[in-house]
């Protein structure tokens, strides 16, 4: 066969028969109507073939033949080129999904703000308030005390309280890489005589916001001042008040003290304390973390109200004269103490009470327990021979014996069981009832009470004052001890008519001889004058009450028989005061030994009770000492302190002489 024109010679055809080629533009059998594309693809995943010695667009060059060679073989098939598979997304979907998202999460924001705001808003609020707020005390001033003239007994003066911020001090040393606690707390200690330990406990914080401590109370201002010129940082001063007693130990007793929280701890101090203190008020102010007060921050206020004066009854001269004395005598006598009151009988106020060992209130500590109380109303004892004034007038009330009625007087007499004495041995005499009285015999007033029916004995021992406080508002007062006569044994009624079986206060003793100098009318011992608020404007007390225990002429011979007592014939001659008429009766009596319970190593109670100018009463003085060593009868170691406190009474109140003689009284039935 011979080729075309133009053409060579046919090339042979392949093995397994001759393959048709496809030209460009043209498929091959099981090819796409498109054909190869100029990129090399093929339609249906077949590789396309190019014919010899021409150049497709994108195809495989056809190898030449070598030359006397062997035909190459089949062409390799072309590797597959992957395509990118484009996914196309609805971008309006996308941002519904970021929006349902955001929304998501804004909700739960939503919904805590809610709970924190609105359901749990109030907890937090005060929590947070509560760890800035700053409560400070306010205390209030506390009232004076004063004597019936207007002296201080006591009073409040300005002081400081010096405190520490525990946070701000942690705070400094955290940043400055020191400590401070231990130098404030040494500086502190050595200035005011503290334990360092103490004051470094304090000055360590319990929380971040522990910003307020007290440290030091009641410090003067001027000492306060160096404190605050240390410059340490965290530490202040605040204004605060401290009780000062500027009479010292003058009328301690009676006045008391103040602890150290501020409250009455002994005397008025502790029975008016709610009166005298007032009402403390207080501040909140709100500070920072770094301890600052917030200018416009929260800022409460309850103001205090002042507490209430006292004006007594006391007179400064007197009250002075009577400690003085008393202090004198125990110490002479070898006392275990020893009391004084002073007495006005016809307005029943109480113008000294003494007592004796006494203490200063400004150191109360300094001194034992048994000193802080006030002997005149606490101390309960027999009151002996001072007690026959009692068993007198009902005597003479009762209309059964008068000042002349004579007994023939031994000096023992037998009851039942028991034997009652005299303090001395005498044969038996003829007294009058005047002279028993005036030589103070047992004997002859337990004659004299025989008249008596226990009912009556009793019934004038209660309405003189017996077994009953006084009422003059002092704490601890004993009321003393008087059994009814249903529980009276079968010589109990003979004790009690000198003073035995029953025991009393120094002050129910003065309220005896107080109402009998009264003419027969009793009224109320009291101490307090008045109240005054803070201004110094008084208020005065309301009147005590009075009630008449014996008629104006049982008062009257009673009275003549007390003079007798300070006569040569009396027991208590050193009593008199000259120019001055003297009514009064000594008291010897007893004691009850506490670890026996009885009277065997118990010691005295040595007792002088008067009253002058006798015709016209304006004072009464009592003087009692216990347990007195040298000396035990109260003739000989109280009459010489009641003369030394009535003389100067009388002169310090001006009281005039006596304008005539002591009435006589007959002491037996043949005197004149």
């Amino acid at each position: 066969m011979t080729s075309r024109r133009g053409r060579g010679p046919a090339a042979p055809s392949p093995p397994g028969g001759p393959r048709r080629t496809s030209g460009p533009g043209q498929t091959g059998r099981g090819q796409g109507a498109r054909g190869q594309s100029s990129r090399g693809q093929t339609g249906r995943g077949q590789a396309a073939t190019a014919r010899p010695g021409v150049r497709g667009g994108g195809a495989e060059r056809a190898p030449r033949r070598a030359r006397g060679g062997r035909p190459p073989g089949p062409p390799r098939r072309p590797r597959a080129l992957l395509r990118r598979r484009i996914v196309r997304r609805d971008p309006i979907k996308r941002l519904n999904v970021g929006l349902l998202l955001v929304a998501f999460v804004l909700s739960l924001f939503a919904g805590r703000l809610v709970q924190l705001q609105g359901l749990e808003s109030k907890g937090y609020a005060e929590a947070a308030i509560r760890q800035r707020l700053n409560r400070i005390p306010l205390p209030a001033v506390r009232g004076a005390i004063t004597f019936a003239q207007g002296q201080p007994l006591a009073m409040t003066v300005d002081a400081r309280v010096i405190y520490a911020d525990p946070s701000l001090i942690q705070q400094y040393e955290q940043k400055n890489h020191t400590n401070i606690r231990n130098k404030i707390a040494t500086t502190l200690a050595s200035m005011f005589g503290l334990d360092p330990a103490t004051l470094l406990k304090k000055l360590t914080p319990r929380s971040k916001m522990d910003h307020y401590r007290e440290l030091i109370h009641h410090v003067e201002p001027d000492r306060a001042r160096l404190v605050t010129g240390m410059d340490f940082t965290g530490i202040g001063t605040q204004q605060e008040y401290r009780r000062i007693y500027p009479g010292g130990s003058l009328a301690a007793n009676v006045v008391g003290f103040v602890n150290a929280a501020g409250d009455g701890a002994a005397g008025l101090e502790s029975s008016m304390n709610k009166l005298l203190k007032g009402r403390s008020g207080w501040q909140k102010v709100e500070v920072s973390e770094k301890g600052q007060r917030i200018p416009m921050g929260e800022d409460q206020q309850l103001k205090p109200i002042p507490g209430k004066g006292l004006r007594l009854t006391l007179d400064q001269d007197i009250q002075w004269k009577a400690q003085d004395a008393i202090a004198k005598q125990v110490k002479a006598t070898k006392a275990q103490s020893g009391s004084v009151i002073v007495l006005d009988p016809r307005s029943g106020q109480i113008l000294a009470m003494a007592t004796a060992p006494t203490f200063d209130p400004a150191s109360y500590g300094r001194y034992p327990e048994s000193d802080w109380g006030n002997r005149v109303v606490q101390d309960d004892f027999e009151p002996g021979s001072t007690s026959k004034v009692v068993t007198a007038a009902a005597a003479l009330e009762a209309g059964h014996v008068t000042p002349d009625t004579v007994f023939d007087v031994p000096d023992h007499i037998t009851k039942f069981d028991r034997t009652f004495h005299d303090s001395e041995t005498h044969p038996t005499e003829p007294l009058t009832f005047a002279g028993v009285l005036a030589k103070s015999s047992n004997v002859g007033t337990i004659m004299a009470a025989d008249k008596l029916s226990d009912a009556q004995l009793y019934q004038y021992l209660r309405a003189f004052g017996y077994g009953q406080e006084t009422g003059v508002g002092l704490p601890g007062e004993a009321a003393g001890s008087l059994k009814p006569p249903n529980q009276w044994w079968g010589t109990d009624r003979y004790s009690l008519a000198f003073g035995q079986s029953v025991s009393v206060n120094a002050l129910q003793v003065a309220s005896v001889y107080a109402t009998i100098a009264n003419h027969g009318v009793r009224v109320t011992p009291n101490l307090i004058a008045g109240t005054t608020d803070d201004r110094g404007t008084l208020t005065a007390a309301a009147k005590p009450s009075q009630h008449r225990v014996i008629s104006s002429a049982t008062a009257a011979e009673i009275t003549k028989m007390l003079e007798g007592v300070t006569t040569k014939e009396g027991t208590a001659p050193a009593a008199q005061i000259p120019g001055y008429r003297v009514a009064g009766k000594t008291g010897t009596a007893q004691r009850v030994n506490p670890r026996t319970g009885s009277y065997d190593g118990g010691g005295y109670t040595a007792t002088f009770v008067g009253f002058a100018p006798a015709e016209n009463p304006q004072l009464v003085v009592e003087a009692v000492l216990q347990k007195p060593q040298n000396g035990y009868y109260g003739g000989e170691v109280a009459a010489p302190v009641f003369k030394d406190v009535m003389s100067f009474a009388l002169q310090s109140r001006r009281v005039p002489p006596s304008s005539g003689r002591s009435q006589k009284i007959r002491i037996s039935p043949d005197q004149g």
